[in-house]
This record gives C-alpha cells, structure tokens and sequence, in this order.
C-alpha cells in the first residue's frame, strides 16, 4: 500500500530535517494522492527538479520512485516548469529543499529509468 502524499511530504521533510538541510512544503496538494515534485535550490542561482517516476517503475511494496526531471538549470526555469505542471494539475505538491551540493535525500527512491 502506498502512502499518502500528505504523509510521504512530512516524512521526506523529516528525513531532511535530521541532517540539518531546511525545507519547506511550497505548494500543498491533494492529501491523500496528489503528485509531488521536489526542487532541490542550489543557493547558486540554480536548482536540480525530480518528480514522480514514470508509471511502471513502482515497486511491489508500492513505494514511490523518483526520476530527475533537470540538474542544474537556472532557477527561474524550474521555477517556470514547476508553474506550468501546477497549472495543468491542481492536485501537485511543491516541496523545495535548499542544498548547495545539491543532496536531494531521496536515496532509495530513485528510479533508475
């Protein structure tokens, strides 16, 4: 069974939290099953975007894969991308990390896709 978004954004924010590197929910979804992108700000004028893998790429056990969208690309054209997928989903999550090595902490949930 998969988890909620809402509760999925907590627990990642946490995971965050524990090493120090602040992050903050940007944009709320739906609770139980909205979309979530993360945007990881590099402090430098650029940001790294990952979003949900592409459907398949789920394991049995239902936990969410997470693939790279763009490393290192200036930051208004994240930004950019990120309002453009809002507009087309009203259900997205935002949620922004800022690390200027760029750790995203997803280690586990990456796709290999």
């Amino acid at each position: 069974m998969r988890l909620k978004s809402e509760l999925w954004v907590k627990a990642y924010l946490r995971r965050c939290a524990t090493v120090d590197v602040p992050g903050v929910v940007v944009r709320r979804g739906d609770t139980d099953a909205g979309a979530i992108l993360i945007k990881i700000a590099r402090l430098d004028g650029s940001a790294d975007l990952y979003g949900p893998a592409p459907a398949g790429i789920e394991t049995d056990d239902g936990e969410r894969r997470w693939s790279l969208i763009g490393k290192s690309l200036p930051e208004p054209d994240v930004d950019l991308r990120v309002a453009n997928e809002t507009r087309l989903d009203p259900d997205i999550w935002v949620v922004e990390i800022e690390a200027r090595d760029g750790a995203h902490h997803l280690e586990g949930w990456l796709s290999d896709a």
